[in-house]
């Protein structure tokens, strides 16, 4: 077999470039934070296995996460959980928005934890008495899979628990069908604190390598998840991360990633790298236009994808 490329000669830069003049889709209007990004900001970094972090220009730019933390708090309940959090939500793909007010029939589950439902729900399952606790260890266990700590924009927390309608009538749904054990209030204030950790492009891709390398982070080497949880999480990812454009994407790109209204793509291609991916226009799918392009480019130039021999 011939052997996969060297990510350590791409140029990252030159790809970025390539992709500059692409145009089309739209910045994400839903909470004025969002709404003022700059259309304009691209940037690409590979996480590799023994803790280089190759990176383009603007990978220091400050975002924040949004549904690109997902696999990571679903990550986290698992951990916290001992496994229950598989009983709590399913695993199957919707066909429908990340916000459809629906669950699964005859159990009242979320449908999968990379839609706005299941997120609600597996914040709310990690440890901690209270909505504080809660937020704490969540920001804990994500400084552990970015291998630094991480600030949160209080501004982006308050408006997505202020204007976050549909997640208060997704929690509320749940509240009504016993799924959901703690207050409405207290999941979406959780959950929205979660969405509003920043990152850049350069942790972002860290994040998504401590997936793909089994747990452990490749940067500090330590041990974040059991190897187990971690192929559960990128599974899911495979299937259910980009919503109802994942088929397509796995077609076309092979690596488990999950996508972000601020234009935010993590990838874990196990075994091998993660890559961050940032550019806030939108497709219909709410995945970033240049984010997808860029994914392709590197799944087809580096040999990534996950069924190619």
């Amino acid at each position: 077999m011939t052997p996969a490329p060297d990510p350590r000669r791409y140029d990252l830069d030159a790809l970025r470039e390539s992709l500059r003049d692409a145009r089309g889709g739209e910045v994400d209007d839903s909470i004025p934070e969002l709404a003022r990004a700059d259309p304009d900001l691209c940037a690409i970094a590979l996480a590799l296995p023994d803790g280089s972090v190759l990176h383009s220009a603007e990978a220091d730019v400050a975002f924040s996460i949004q549904s690109a933390v997902k696999p990571f708090l679903f990550a986290l309940a698992l951990l916290d959980t001992g496994g229950e959090a598989l009983d709590r939500v399913g695993i199957e793909p919707t066909g429908e928005s990340f916000d459809a007010i629906t669950l699964e029939s005859g159990t009242g589950r979320p449908p999968n934890p990379m839609v706005n439902a299941g997120a609600l729900l597996t914040a709310s399952l990690v440890d901690g008495g209270g909505p504080d606790e809660r937020s704490t260890r969540i920001a804990r266990g994500l400084a552990a899979f970015a291998g630094r700590e991480l600030d949160v924009d209080e501004d982006v927390a308050h408006n997505e628990h202020l204007l976050g309608d549909r997640n208060h009538a997704l929690a509320h749904l749940m509240r009504a069908e016993d799924t959901l054990t703690v207050s409405a209030d207290d999941a979406v204030a959780v959950y929205a604190r979660a969405c509003a950790t920043l990152v850049d492009a350069r942790t972002l891709a860290v994040m998504g390598a401590t997936l793909a390398l089994g747990g452990v982070n490749p940067c500090t080497g330590a041990r974040v998840l059991p190897e187990r949880v971690a192929r559960d999480v990128v599974s899911v990812m495979a299937t259910c991360g980009v919503y109802d454009g994942s088929g397509r994407w796995m077609r076309a790109v092979g690596i488990p990633a999950k996508s972000s209204v601020s234009g935010a793509l993590v990838l874990s291609a196990a075994g091998r790298l993660g890559a961050g991916v940032v550019s806030p226009p939108l497709d219909d799918q709410g995945t970033s236009v240049r984010g997808r392009l860029a994914s392709e480019a590197l799944s087809n130039d580096l040999g990534l994808h996950s069924f190619a021999v």
